[in-house]
């Protein structure tokens, strides 16, 4: 079974708003760019994902997507997390994919053995829906969905129910997976501090950018590493120049057209070679 992960990025100049109180501009946008890192060599380690997409219009993302291995598809609209994520279904389904995995850019720790035992088990049961739900039991935090199209993506708060409800009235076969290296998404200050204490017993491989930005942010997280500040000042202000034009960003020749149809298809060897995908 072909899967492909899709991962929706906004813009790094509007990443983690919700911090602002607790991060300056700058070291937000950092900690973007390092779990985004992180995420995209979990899923380019997993056995069972045979491609990955970042849906972005931000061109930073876009290089590290790139340097990854990943398809870049832009997303032109930037109208959230749902609309980027149906733009990488739409992508999906042009280059036939039979089911994609739809997961943030905020979720470092993700264990890519974690992740091949959800994919596997939506596999074995049939799923045509697998839910991830986020520590809180409230958000979703990623999504299995067979095909890529069975449901509309609707995330934000309260997403678990409204994933349950659509797949329901679906007349899906559904399940709600815990899984814990997926649980914890990076939205609030506190999250950010959840997010430090589980990196200290984490292995070394799972989120290593996000622990260098943490340990550089450390004042303000009460990680304990480097102290210098996180702390936003007012003189610290968003560069808006970071976010690329639509005449901009489908540069590069692995940079999906809005038609769907990618410039190079993405390089296969991405895991040892003999590997079942």
């Amino acid at each position: 079974m072909r899967t492909i992960a899709i991962v929706p990025i906004k813009a790094f100049t509007a990443a983690k708003s919700r911090l602002a109180t607790t991060l300056a501009p700058q070291a937000r946008q950092e900690l973007a760019r390092a779990m985004l890192s992180d995420v995209l060599a979990a899923l380019d380690r997993s056995r069972a994902v045979s491609e990955v997409a970042v849906v972005t219009a931000d061109r930073r993302a876009a290089a590290i997507a790139q340097r990854a291995g990943a398809v870049v598809v832009a997303d032109y609209a930037q109208a959230g997390q749902s609309a980027a994520a149906a733009i990488g279904t739409s992508h999906a389904l042009s280059r036939g994919f039979d089911r994609g995995l739809l997961v943030p850019g905020d979720v470092p720790l993700i264990d890519p053995l974690e992740l091949d035992a959800l994919l596997a088990g939506a596999a074995r049961a049939a799923l045509g829906l697998a839910i991830v739900p986020d520590r809180h039991g409230a958000g979703t935090n990623a999504l299995v969905v067979r095909p890529p199209n069975a449901v509309e993506p609707s995330f934000g708060r309260r997403s678990l129910e409204r994933h349950i409800a659509q797949a329901r009235d679906l007349g899906l076969h559904h399940s709600v997976e815990t899984v814990a290296s997926l649980a914890l998404d990076v939205d609030t200050g506190a999250d950010l501090v959840a997010l430090a204490a589980a990196l200290i017993n984490a292995p070394d491989e799972l989120g290593a950018q996000t622990r260098v930005a943490l340990e550089m942010l450390g004042a303000a997280t009460g990680w304990e590493g480097s102290q210098r500040g996180g702390v936003a000042r007012p003189d610290e202000v968003a560069r808006s120049d970071e976010v690329a034009r639509p005449d901009q960003l489908a540069r590069p020749d692995n940079v999906a057209r809005p038609d769907g149809m990618t410039h190079r298809p993405r390089v296969p060897p991405r895991h040892a070679a003999g590997s079942t995908l």
